[in-house]
Formats: C-alpha cells, sequence, structure tokens
C-alpha cells in the first residue's frame, strides 16, 4: 500500500450485498481507513448516530431505510459529511436526486475498485480543502445575501436557509475565482471530480439553484453570469447598482 496522507480516516460502509462489502471493506481497511460496515437501513443509522465519521459510502437499495432517506438525515445533521452513492441504478434521474438531496458522488455498479479508491481520496481531500478555506473567510457577503461556509447556513434579506455541501463548494469555488471564467470541465475536476455527462447537467441545475437562492432576479442573473460557451463567472462588483431590500 502506498503512503496514504488519510490513514486513519473513519468510513462507514452502508451496503447489503455481503460479497460487495467484504471486498470493499478489507480494500479500504488495507490503504489505511477505520470501516465500520452496516448491513442495512437501520443499522447504519445507529452507527451514524454513535460514531463521528469522515465518510459514508451509501448504497441506495437497502432494507429499512433506502440510501435516499439516510442522505436526508444525515444531511440535516451533518452537512459537511461527505457522501458517496453506490447504485445499480443507472436512471439518470435517480442520480441527479441522489446529487441534490446532498450526496458528494456516486459510483454505478459494477464499479472499478481503484475508481471508487480514488473516488474516497479525491472527497477527503476535497472535505479539507473546504475546511481550510472556510477557516479564512468563514462568511461572505454580496447584496442581500450572507453565506456561513462553516455551518452551511445562508439568509437572504429576511429569508433564512441552509446549503448542502455541494453547494456550498460550488459557490465557494466560483467565489474564489471571482472575475474569472470557471469552465464546467474546472467544476467537474476541482468540485466533483467527475467527467460524465450527466454530471455536467447537473452543474448547470445546481448553477440553476445558486441563482434561484441569491439572485434578485434568477432569470436575469448579474451574479452567476454565463458565459456562453465557457462555463460561469461569479461577479458581484455591480452589486451597488442593484435596489437593495427595504
Amino acid at each position: 500500500m502506498e503512503n496514504n496522507p488519510y490513514k486513519g480516516k473513519k468510513i462507514l460502509l452502508v451496503e447489503d450485498e455481503e460479497t460487495l462489502a467484504v471486498g470493499l471493506e478489507y480494500n479500504l481497511t488495507d490503504e489505511g481507513y477505520i470501516v465500520d460496515w452496516a448491513k442495512d437501513g437501520r443499522k447504519a443509522l445507529e452507527y451514524y448516530e454513535a460514531n463521528d465519521y469522515d465518510l459514508i459510502i451509501l448504497d441506495i437499495m437497502l432494507p429499512y431505510f433506502n440510501g435516499f432517506e439516510i442522505a436526508k438525515r444525515v444531511r440535516g445533521k451533518s452537512p459537511q459529511m461527505p457522501l458517496l452513492m453506490l447504485t445499480a441504478r443507472t436512471n439518470a434521474e435517480d442520480k441527479v436526486r441522489g446529487l441534490e438531496i446532498g450526496a458528494d458522488d456516486y459510483l454505478t455498479k459494477p464499479f472499478n475498485l481503484q475508481e471508487l479508491l480514488l473516488r474516497v481520496r479525491g472527497m477527503l481531500k476535497r472535505k479539507m480543502w473546504y475546511q481550510s478555506s472556510s477557516l479564512g473567510e468563514p462568511t461572505y457577503s454580496f447584496g442581500d445575501n450572507t453565506i456561513n461556509f462553516e455551518n452551511l447556513s445562508c439568509t437572504n434579506g429576511v429569508k433564512k436557509f441552509v446549503l448542502t455541501q455541494r453547494e456550498a463548494m460550488v459557490l465557494k469555488y466560483l467565489i474564489e475565482k471571482k472575475g474569472k471564467i470557471v469552465s464546467r470541465k474546472e467544476l467537474l475536476e476541482n468540485v466533483w471530480h467527475l467527467s460524465s455527462e450527466i454530471e455536467t447537467r447537473t452543474i448547470d441545475n445546481f448553477i440553476s439553484r445558486l441563482r434561484k437562492y441569491f439572485e434578485p432576479d434568477p432569470e436575469r442573473p448579474v451574479y452567476f453570469k454565463s458565459v456562453r460557451s465557457a462555463g460561469y463567472k461569479f461577479d458581484d462588483e455591480t452589486e451597488n447598482n442593484l435596489p437593495r431590500s427595504l
């Protein structure tokens, strides 16, 4: 095993297919991770409530509680918990639903073991980047909007809401690249670590949601601008020209 900078990180593996789970547990342990294996949704929630984890690998089709239900419970308590969903489903709507609920990434069965291990490292790396980045500037304001990147809470005038970690990571990345064009490919590689067509469309959906959260008029965005055939650009330099809420 090559040196793993994330050795000792604790992972909750939720998978009811025993042969697959045993193999994953063995290989994750061989990578240096500490692994708890839950065979069903009920046991997964028991483990989650009793322990602190750095990442959760979560199958969708499970006894008692499915992966979507577990993801919602986890996101309600731990908005920054990295979630990797495993699914035998190839329906694009299921994948988008998982990402919109708050999953950070997904793999469709059957998958390559090395790809899963790379995804795990990438997610732990992004978590550390996000945490260290948030320490330097835990809050950010533009227009009537204020975002707390530590607890993911936001205000837009008098309206209060909470972002998912993925929404916050996309927003954080765009803010750090303020004034510069960010391509979909760049977002995929640096925030998603993915490259397939469905995730490209999902990025557009995430930008659309950020516009609904933060733009005075989502149909005429001034902060999250589309650059034709190039990508997106965050720009708050024009905010002084916008009408303010009374």
